[in-house]
């Protein structure tokens, strides 16, 4: 928890007054860095500050002062500008820096979907949304997704009527979306300046894009006969299984009269431009697991795991990186399918970390309460967990004797059954034992 709680005020002072942040910076140079018109860079940091105090309890870094960045805003004509900035007198809460960021990001297109800018989680479509009428679908769901989170957190702070209008707000983004970006079997990924929907049977490159579908679900706003849809039509269209990826989108950008920005400058096939990015491809499996799919969550698992990439020597031939560490990305066209790119991706990593932890294994730690939510396959019989916690051992048994995929029906701490399935961490350095019995949920009317 120390670790993500330096990372947070550490980004906090890279924003500048105005809300949004440096895109990146170069650490031990003064605060050189750039500055634009990212959709997305600035929300990231709400985000790992709900997720921070969901998961430690520690409300106390909501109040932590930390000072701004001082800078000219960029001028109409500027997408980006590299530069040093000043580091600003003026000096707030961490939760202040939120919300600023939050704020800033409400504005919203015709469709009243949030406006992409120069760019969203893909860095590459830069020219989508740059001239400020451009919508990103994506976003929608991202944003939404945080706005819900912060009720919470503002109710904490004595500031629930922010976090009211958060809710609601997040309701009509996902009606917005619901109305004006569903495209019949998928939703789309955006909308360009003058209008030209992304994402959509209409174009006959990147016709669907994953996030679009993966977030859907993941905000929990989605349609549920959609999400479904949507989610088939991913496998259909963007899973694989002969060259063991997950695409982002597809066709790759290459001769159609779209021009979503720089991403067209790379090969077909390669980075964001239609391969595996390996960071969105976490995110289909973790929708999966959501859906409490756990068959094919963990078919796809193992479908990008390198080590499944480097098992024999024309596979290692293929791959060309190394199995022990994530890529960033795999190219999907000829004559290079199949081949890692960077390598050591740590935000690609971490997510394939915690969907299998969290999603798949269901080992879900909040502050000192232990929860098991599995989502596994149903031919799974059993499978153990060793935890320590600080100086205490945990051995954590969960059976699946009715082969589900999801539900747990009984959890018992050193043979004492727990009524709330929740497990109460102590630190008394002793080995305690937790069995975790997983089934078919209860019939309410033979309760």
């Amino acid at each position: 928890p120390q670790v993500l709680r330096d990372q947070i005020l550490l980004h906090s002072a890279h924003q500048f007054v105005e809300g949004d942040v440096q895109h990146w910076w170069h650490p031990g140079a003064g605060e050189k860095g750039i500055r634009t018109r990212f959709s997305d860079d600035l929300l990231w940091l709400p985000l790992a500050v709900a997720e921070y105090v969901k998961y430690t309890d520690d409300w106390s870094i909501l109040k932590e002062e930390v000072s701004f960045l001082l800078d000219e805003p960029l001028g109409e004509d500027e997408d980006e500008r590299y530069g040093v900035p000043r580091v600003a007198e003026e000096k707030a809460s961490v939760y202040e820096h939120c919300i600023r960021a939050i704020e800033r990001s409400l504005k919203f297109g015709e469709h009243g979907i949030p406006l992409m800018g120069s760019g969203d989680w893909n860095d590459g479509m830069s020219t989508v949304g740059n001239k400020g009428k451009g919508e990103s679908v994506w976003l929608g769901w991202f944003l939404a997704t945080i706005l819900l989170k912060f009720e919470e957190l503002c109710k904490k702070m004595d500031d629930a009527q922010r976090g009211q209008r958060y809710v609601q707000t997040a309701i009509q983004i996902a009606q917005a979306i619901e109305e004006n970006a569903w495209d019949g079997r998928w939703y789309r990924r955006a909308y360009f300046d003058d209008g030209t929907p992304l994402g959509s049977i209409e174009n006959e490159e990147c016709t669907i894009d994953s996030i679009a579908q993966s977030w859907a679900v993941i905000s929990g706003l989605g349609r549920e006969d959609r999400i479904k849809e949507a989610m088939e039509s991913v496998e259909r269209h963007l899973i694989r299984w002969d060259a063991g990826m997950i695409l982002l989108f597809t066709p790759p950008f290459e001769k159609s009269d779209l021009h979503p920005g720089y991403i067209k400058g790379y090969v077909a096939g390669v980075r964001e431009n239609g391969g595996q990015y390996t960071h969105a491809a976490t995110w289909v499996i973790y929708a999966f697991a959501l859906m409490g799919e756990g068959d094919k969550a963990w078919k796809l698992y193992n479908l990008i795991n390198p080590i499944n990439h480097t098992r024999t020597s024309i596979e290692c031939a293929a791959y060309k990186v190394e199995p022990y560490a994530i890529a960033a990305d795999v190219y999907s066209t000829d004559p290079h399918v199949g081949r890692g790119g960077w390598t050591w991706y740590t935000g690609a990593a971490g997510w394939m970390y915690r969907v299998g932890l969290e999603s798949i294994l269901g080992f879900i730690k909040k502050g000192d309460r232990l929860l098991i939510q599995p989502c596994i396959p149903k031919d799974w019989e059993e499978y153990h967990i060793r935890y320590r916690y600080m100086n205490t051992d945990y051995h954590i048994t969960v059976k699946n004797p009715e082969g589900v995929n999801t539900n747990v029906k009984s959890v018992s701490l050193d043979g004492q059954r727990i009524e709330e399935k929740e497990i109460r961490l102590t630190d008394d350095g002793k080995t305690h034992s937790v069995e975790v019995i997983m089934g078919e949920e209860d019939d309410p009317a033979s309760i």
